[in-house]
């Protein structure tokens, strides 16, 4: 069953996207501190805002960040002075032509994996000093096209969607190798599929969406705050039901995946 948790905090990363800022909403709702991690100053002050006053939870702000630059993150976690209960990485780039970031990475990749990466790297310690402790990787039932020797489109022909699908692939493949690595210290892993949201995210990669934010953030938060994600780690949930990870199995893929991403 879930409860209402106090004097826990969650950071929610590209809170201010349609699913983030739910998932930011739903757990301010829950009585948790909540950090909401931008790149849009404008955008993540109106967000909390927005949360505050739906919500009368007090305890809700902003932290500016830009996932796709390692020392951005490195500096957000070297700057964090508190508990930390939960981590949701939720930021995505979807950009319809390759951009690389400053650091020289294709943008996706640099987004959507390497954010999720160091975001889990660079906090580890801080979750270990809070554990138990959980953290929540919005991935997608829409996955596949990982190709580990051109995870930046060097070779291939960029196309959007394709780097969309390596992305989520490789957040449900890394969902696995962190949770190998943290489960002596009591911190559970998982990765979801939060529902086809209609979102600047899905309308870049040419899609609409029949689910609400609300609905998308349902499953994310049920595993911040139910008992499920304290019990399970490792796995991959869709409409709050675990589902079956093609892409977990592979134990060398994703252990090279996980060397690749640490050598950046």
């Amino acid at each position: 069953m879930s409860s209402k948790q106090t004097n826990k905090t969650a950071i929610v990363t590209g809170a201010t996207g349609a699913i983030g800022k739910a998932i930011a909403r739903q757990l301010a709702g829950h009585d948790y501190n909540v950090v909401l991690a931008c790149r849009n100053e404008n955008k993540a002050r109106s967000a909390v805002n927005d949360i505050i006053d739906s919500t009368a939870n007090n305890q809700v702000r902003y932290e500016i960040v830009d996932f796709s630059i390692h020392q951005s993150v490195k500096d957000f976690a070297d700057r964090w002075q508190e508990p930390l209960h939960v981590l949701i990485n939720n930021a995505a780039a979807t950009p319809r032509q390759r951009q690389q970031t400053a650091e020289g990475i294709e943008m996706q990749f640099a987004t959507n994996v390497l954010g999720y990466f160091w975001m889990m790297q660079e906090f580890t310690e801080h979750l270990k000093q809070s554990a138990p402790a959980r953290i929540v990787n919005v991935a997608s039932y829409w996955a596949g096209d990982l190709v580990m020797d051109d995870l930046e489109f060097t070779r291939r022909r960029y196309n959007n969607n394709t780097a969309y699908r390596q992305s989520k692939q490789a957040d449900r493949m890394l969902t696995v190798a962190f949770a190998g690595r943290l489960k002596d210290h009591d911190i559970t892993v998982n990765a979801c599929h939060p529902g086809d949201v209609n979102s600047q995210l899905s309308n870049d990669l040419g899609f609409g969406g029949s689910t609400s934010p609300d609905q998308g953030a349902e499953t994310p938060v049920w595993l911040a705050t139910h008992d499920t994600g304290d019990q399970a780690t490792g796995k991959y949930f869709e409409h709050m039901r675990e589902s079956r990870c093609r892409f977990a199995g592979d134990k060398r893929a994703v252990e090279q995946l996980y060397t690749i991403c640490e050598s950046y």
